[in-house]
């Protein structure tokens, strides 16, 4: 015990061994729900859902026991919710990509990540990108995961008249999703940890019961190892201009997702320094890109550092002990993978619904009485919804920006690095997707 003590730093930081296997158990509840939600929204691009539970399972074990031993933080990471959606409904369906060039990309994406945690390039690249398009991405993806939920439960339609219409409310797929909703919404504002966990299981059991789903044959199986997913990568089509354009993508949703979550959470933990810095960041970036690294390898999205985390900084949790202890139940979870593979999609639509309505909150910060701030920053958030992609949304974000500033008088505000990416992005938009 004392040697746990010392490599931790448990007493340091204020904790003890009990607090930190809390906190712990804690996060794990409140995000244990990637664990249904991952593997449904990546079966619609196509990939095996007993292959994709296992990869979240895998995935989210190994970037979090990274992020405990080597960067000593209680940060726990899972395929990121937004990045998913991206995957699926923006690069495969949206593009016409098989889901294993998805995957390559990913891959590719997580190297590069690596490569930018070291000598001080994401730092700059952070620097560079307006406060307001950084809030209005976090809305926007936030509002692409509600569409994307309201789909599932059949709150929202396809309707040839409005594009989009309401789905019929006496259908007991929507009421149900509706009444997640409630019960996810009414367990969150009362502080309950594992609030949208519940409300899965509670839908999910209400549908075996009634016959709207099928429940599981079993709800224990050995575990096994990806199949079809593993290194599954395809490398013809990525270094097309396309693509690399989904690569930036998967990687400007990353870093930011992933620097935001640290910063916001380590605020709460009492990490940062008094220049509002994270000491041994780069040991915390480099955890979340191994983690996309072997996640992709595995046969799953980009894996990314979990808001959640707060809920077991808010247990207590100081140390690294309590990533380790949320990396020991993802790998136990994985001996009840028939349980997650039988969940229905309107069981897990509230959960996109209400994660939706959280992240939207971002916005209260922006200054929505300066129009070259707030447009680009509607933009943002309008055009992932809207065009059922976050990489437009981010496109047209930082292009208004940028012409917005030049032609109100204030291009000194324009950082050197956003100049080469507006200009390569206005390239690619104007001519490599012509036709």
């Amino acid at each position: 015990m004392e040697r746990i003590e010392r490599f931790f730093r448990i007493h340091e930081r204020g904790s003890t061994v009990g607090t930190e296997v809390r906190a712990g158990v804690a996060t794990f509840l409140t995000m244990a729900y990637i664990l249904f939600v991952n593997p449904q929204i990546l079966a619609e691009a196509g990939m095996p859902v007993a292959d994709v539970t296992i990869a979240t399972a895998l995935g989210a074990a190994i970037a979090t026991l990274v992020m405990g031993l080597y960067a000593n933080y209680p940060f726990a990471l899972a395929p990121g919710m937004g990045l998913n959606a991206y995957f699926t409904y923006g690069v495969v369906l949206g593009m016409g990509e098989t889901w294993q060039t998805a995957l390559t990309a990913v891959f590719l994406e997580g190297l590069i990540f690596i490569g930018l945690s070291f000598g001080g390039v994401r730092t700059i690249i952070l620097n560079a990108i307006p406060h307001s398009i950084k809030r209005a991405t976090a809305a926007g993806i936030g509002l692409f995961l509600a569409l994307i939920g309201f789909r599932n439960a059949g709150l929202v339609v396809d309707n040839p008249a409005t594009l989009v219409g309401l789905g019929d409310l006496q259908s007991w797929p929507v009421l149900l999703a509706l009444l997640g909703v409630a019960l996810i919404a009414a367990l969150e504002s009362r502080k309950f940890k594992g609030g949208i966990l519940v409300g899965i299981v509670a839908i999910t059991v209400i549908t075996w019961l009634t016959g709207l789903a099928a429940a599981p044959a079993s709800f224990f199986s050995m575990p096994s190892f990806p199949k079809e997913t593993f290194l599954a990568f395809e490398w013809d089509h990525l270094f097309t201009g396309k693509l690399l354009t989904v690569v930036i993508a998967f990687l400007f949703v990353d870093i930011f997702d992933t620097a935001g979550t640290l910063l916001g959470v380590g605020r709460v933990a009492g990490f940062l320094n008094e220049k509002d810095e994270l000491p041994n960041a780069n040991k915390a970036f480099t955890a979340d890109a191994v983690g996309t690294v072997a996640g992709a390898a595995l046969g799953t999205s980009t894996v990314t550092t979990f808001i959640e985390s707060g809920a077991g900084v808010e247990e207590g949790g100081r140390t690294g002990l309590t990533a380790v202890v949320v990396s020991f139940f993802f790998l136990l979870a994985l001996f009840f993978t028939p349980i997650f593979t039988a969940v229905p999609a309107v069981a897990t639509a509230p959960a996109l619904i209400v994660v939706g309505a959280l992240m939207i909150g971002g916005v209260v910060d922006l200054d929505w009485r300066r129009l070259d701030e707030s447009v680009p920053a509607f933009l943002t958030v309008a055009m992932m919804p809207f065009t059922y992609s976050i990489a437009n949304g981010v496109v047209f974000g930082l292009l208004s920006w940028v012409v917005i500033k030049v032609i109100s008088g204030r291009a000194r505000e324009v950082h050197g690095v956003l100049w080469i990416l507006a200009g390569l992005l206005a390239a690619y938009y104007s001519f490599l997707r012509v036709g």
